[in-house]
């Protein structure tokens, strides 16, 4: 019973804000009811309680940092929103839409590991809200620039929650996990991809350029005090719904993928698109493992994380802002992302 209501869980989670306008628009409160409904369900069905103080504590304390910085680069954009803008689009005429393309997602995907994966999807929203350019055209920005935003974030512990658990667990023997282990151990995949979706990025040069805001993303208005502390709000719900999703299908990655071998594991993992991947993070990556193992695992949930809007805080924060839909980012999301785990499934099988 347990196993077919994660499951039908899990499908409502994948299809419903795909399907429904309604579902869509209000993103957040489905996911935290979907959240709840797996942990009640785990605590109900399994082998032992999950629901918990530790657990509602654990919710109530994970969004705090991440709605902070919201909330303070929110008031640095409601401040000198103008002056970045109008720096944003002489440099973007100075060097023409290949170059700045290539440039921009590059450089998130390299300092997002230093400035954190939120402050870089935050600097993207409002380069592309300052852009105007064909709608398509920056919705695929939009998700190359998440994904490098989400693969750069790890080389560092304080990029990104799945970097600074993973960190956490290899701290010990035999690796003893430093603050620039995963750079060592992943940077030689990273950086490439970041410049492969760099190279991308300039090769969907948009062919015209709007002189209005109705066919590019923008968001509806420019925001107010009020607006800073909804959106912020939002975002504070969105993680502690990711939180008890994690939670709610512990029994299922327990039961069923941790035990699995690499390879297998690399693409069951791309359930991070709609899990918590830093959750995910906790309960496959043990300091037993050998390091092809680790890497294996941790690419295959950095690359998914950015096929679906769920999968990581960058994408939660730039589809927001700028009110992009699941069904827009599924599909380039989707395809993007299962080419790039192609890619780097055939590099590891020939290691």
């Amino acid at each position: 019973m347990l196993e077919i209501s994660l499951f039908v869980i899990l499908f409502l989670v994948l299809a419903l804000p795909i399907a429904i306008g309604k579902v869509e628009r209000n993103l957040e409160v489905f996911l935290f009811i979907m959240g709840i409904a797996s942990v009640t369900c785990s605590h109900i069905w399994g082998v032992a309680p999950v629901w918990s103080i530790h657990l509602f504590k654990e919710s109530m304390v994970e969004p705090v940092m991440i709605t902070i910085a919201v909330i303070v680069f929110g008031f640095l954009m409601y401040f000198f929103r103008d002056k970045i803008t109008a720096y944003i689009v002489n440099v973007e005429r100075r060097i023409g839409s290949k170059w700045f393309s290539f440039v921009l997602v590059i450089a998130l995907g390299l300092f997002s590991s230093i400035i954190t994966a939120i402050m870089s999807s935050i600097i993207l929203v409002e380069v592309v809200n300052a852009l105007k350019l064909n709608k398509e055209y920056e919705i695929k920005l939009v998700i190359l620039g998440c994904f490098s935003i989400g693969l750069g974030a790890v080389l560092t512990p304080i990029g990104e929650p799945l970097s600074t658990i993973a960190i956490a667990k290899l701290k010990g023997e035999p690796y003893n996990a430093d603050f620039f282990f995963l750079f060592r151990t992943l940077g030689l995949y990273i950086l490439p991809g970041i410049l492969g979706l760099g190279l991308f990025g300039a090769l969907i040069e948009p062919s015209i350029k709007e002189d209005s805001n109705e066919n590019s993303l923008s968001e509806e208005k420019k925001s107010s005090i009020k607006d800073v502390f909804g959106y912020a709000g939002r975002v504070y719900i969105f993680i502690m719904a990711l939180v008890y999703l994690g939670t709610g299908f512990k029994p299922i990655i327990d039961a069923y993928i941790i035990t699995l071998p690499s390879p297998i594991l690399y693409w069951i993992n791309t359930i991070s698109a709609v899990l918590d991947n830093a959750t995910l993070t906790a309960a496959e990556v043990s300091p037993k493992m050998s390091l092809g193992q680790i890497q294996y695992i941790l690419m295959g949930l950095l690359i998914s994380g950015g096929m679906l809007i769920p999968g990581n805080v960058p994408n939660i924060i730039a589809a927001g802002r700028l009110n992009i839909k699941s069904k827009e980012w599924a599909k380039f999301g989707v395809p993007l992302g299962l080419i790039i785990m192609t890619i780097y499934f055939i590099i590891f099988s020939l290691k």
